[in-house]
């Protein structure tokens, strides 16, 4: 593969590539290294990817299995304290997002792991249930329950959102 046919049809990939790693790592920084640090591999590996069949598919598992890595190895060099715990944010602090899509995306990220990353590549990355199962290496009916499950946590935590909303600032509209 020659460097046209590279950046014809590996590079064509570059945005989806880049957001999902976003989407998986939650850090700019990281993402893009992520992302150089797939391409570099990419391109000394280049003859092989003449041979591939679904190259999308190929480079998002590969993106994902590669921030997968990236995290293990992040909290293996991290001390977390066994009594940590994850705080929620207070009314005060959500009723100050006025962006609802920067809300909505925080609300995704407050989600576990795999119906996280299930909902990004659905909702925002807006891929197909075959191509999600292939990527993430389950069964389409497994996305299904995921999705589901993850949208149906991320309606509870909006109405909880906009009722404690409505307690704390109810009584000054």
């Amino acid at each position: 593969m020659d460097a046209q046919q590279f950046q014809n049809n590996i590079l064509c990939y570059s945005d989806k590539l880049y957001r999902m790693a976003l989407s998986i790592l939650r850090d700019e920084n990281m993402s893009r290294d992520a992302y150089q640090e797939l391409m570099t591999r990419l391109w000394e590996k280049r003859k092989q990817l003449e041979k591939l069949e679904n190259p999308r598919a190929f480079l998002l598992t590969s993106m994902r299995n590669l921030c997968i890595d990236l995290l293990r190895k992040e909290r293996e060099s991290e001390e977390v304290s066994p009594n940590s715990e994850y705080i929620a944010p207070n009314p005060h602090q959500l009723a100050e997002q006025s962006d609802s899509v920067s809300f909505i995306c925080k609300m995704i990220d407050s989600l576990p792991e795999m119906q996280r990353t299930i909902v990004r590549m659905r909702d925002v990355e807006d891929l197909d249930i075959s191509e999600i199962a292939e990527v993430m290496q389950i069964t389409e009916n497994a996305v299904m329950v995921t999705l589901s499950r993850g949208r149906k946590k991320l309606r509870e935590i909006i109405i909880a959102h906009q009722q404690n909303e409505r307690k704390v600032y109810g009584k000054y509209r």
